[in-house]
């Protein structure tokens, strides 16, 4: 030990400390010769065993769309409307909020592709790509509030302080690109989900795998841009004299992370400021592919703008982005207790064409089978009536689906009940979706674990399984 310098806690105060400084000196010049400090918590990892999928877009239909009305046709609810549910003292959930009479849905189903898989009239773009989807009709969660709903089939629980599954998928594989977030979400210009960014935080992990929101107007990220008169050149010699102040810092070494991941969050923003920019540029597509994603169109232009940036951010090695479809309140998402049928035109309209965009703009570049696509809500919704003609939540039994990224196409996997209230068949849990979700990325949710709280976390917790019929 050297007489008077402390000892080293970390590698690089090591190579301060050795030869006169010399280590720390070569150190210095090989991350400037790289003109970036990486955060290694981000740098690309193995996944536990090979895997198509290396990106996943998460469409997320926040309010719940109604599976009887889009994915779950259901003639025998058509038969029985204006009937009393059966069998209501079986579910005191249900039954304590006083549902009204069955409602069979308007909306038509058509069959499509070669599977032959029924889709109803909110969705015939997205029908006829069904044979690159699996649609999932017997799927479950816990809770009939959209707080707790949001944040379950976000973080696996129904309450908040948990690592969203972006923040799993990005600790466990990093990203492939160091000079965007690896994970990114796009919300609604109505605003945001109920519980906000709970929904997309790291929980107790660092926060170098937090969702990082990017606009799709204006500046992407909110104070990116330095103050006016600052160059870049002056930028590089502040974070270069920052991170030369930072292995002096008592603060510094393995046991304070905090330190480390904060000037990296530094680094990260110096280089976005490029890269961001670049990346919502969207006059640089085509017009035909513009057009294909419905941006010349103002009802669609605003999920259209969200799903062609998605595409350039996984193009671009970004390893989850997550799309919201719905913001606020009521009807300004797919809340529909009101108007059903109102409701999700409204939404469906907005969301429909963008999204099979997306997939066939994915598959013709070669991409699908490379980026798991997942469309889902917090919960669906009840076939009964509220308020005459709108729906409560369900999650009890509604539809969720799967494209690309080593999912088998062309299926339905698990059922509800005759009405589409329960799921009875196959039933598959959000535990059991996010288990799947992480498989076809290459990992297995079992070994994917954060030590917290005196154990293992994970983001299935202690329950979810593999659903095999979903994997090519």
């Amino acid at each position: 030990m050297h007489p008077i310098l402390p000892p080293a806690r970390s590698r690089r105060q090591l190579l301060r400390q050795m030869g006169g400084g010399f280590g720390a000196t070569a150190l210095q010049w090989m991350l400037q010769a790289a003109a970036v400090r990486s955060n290694p918590a981000l740098t690309p990892k193995p996944a536990h065993f090979p895997a198509k999928a290396k990106a996943c877009i998460f469409l997320f239909m926040y309010g719940g769309p109604s599976q009887v009305d889009t994915f779950d046709p259901k003639p025998e609810l058509a038969k029985r409307h204006g009937q009393p549910i059966p069998n209501l003292d079986n579910d005191p959930l249900l039954k304590v909020r006083k549902p009204g009479s069955l409602l069979g849905s308007t909306r038509q189903f058509t069959r499509y592709g070669q599977s032959g898989i029924e889709v109803s009239d909110l969705y015939p773009n997205v029908g006829r790509m069904v044979d690159d989807v699996a649609i999932i009709r017997g799927t479950w969660a816990d809770s009939f509030a959209h707080g707790s709903g949001l944040l379950q089939m976000n973080t696996g629980f129904i309450r908040q302080g948990f690592p969203s599954v972006g923040s799993w998928v990005t600790y466990g594989l990093g990203s492939e690109n160091q000079n965007l977030p690896a994970y990114i979400v796009l919300l609604d210009h109505r605003g945001g989900p109920i519980s906000g960014p709970p929904n997309w935080s790291a929980g107790f992990m660092p926060a170098t795998f937090q969702g990082t929101q990017l606009r799709t107007s204006g500046d992407p990220v909110l104070f990116l841009q330095p103050q006016p008169g600052t160059t870049r050149e002056q930028q590089r010699r502040q974070l270069d004299l920052l991170g030369r102040m930072a292995e002096l810092s008592p603060a510094a070494g393995p046991e304070n992370q905090e330190l480390e991941a904060r000037i990296a969050s530094y680094e990260l923003a110096y280089r976005m400021q490029t890269a961001a920019p670049e990346v919502v540029a969207l006059d640089r597509e085509t017009a035909a592919t513009r057009q294909a994603y419905g941006l010349d169109d103002p009802r669609t232009q605003r999920f259209g703008t969200k799903c062609l940036i998605a595409r350039r951010l996984v193009e671009r090695g970004v390893r989850f982005v997550q799309l919201y479809s719905g913001g606020g309140h009521g009807d300004d998402n797919w809340d529909a207790h009101g108007d059903v049928d109102k409701n999700h035109a409204k939404h469906a309209g907005e969301t429909d064409g963008p999204i099979a965009a997306l997939l066939q703009d994915l598959k013709q570049r070669g991409m699908l089978d490379s980026t798991l696509v997942v469309w889902a809500g917090e919960f669906g919704r009840t076939p009964t009536s509220q308020n005459t003609k709108g729906r409560d939540h369900s999650p009890r039994g509604f539809s969720t689906w799967m494209a690309g990224g080593g999912v088998k196409g062309g299926q339905v996997v698990g059922a509800t009940d005759e009405f589409g209230y329960a799921a009875v068949e196959n039933k598959v849990h959000v535990h059991d979706l996010h288990a799947t979700m992480l498989h076809l990325m290459g990992l297995d949710h079992t070994r994917l674990t954060f030590f917290h709280g005196g154990r293992n976390m994970r983001l299935t917790d202690v329950h979810g399984n593999l659903v095999r019929q979903l994997l090519a």
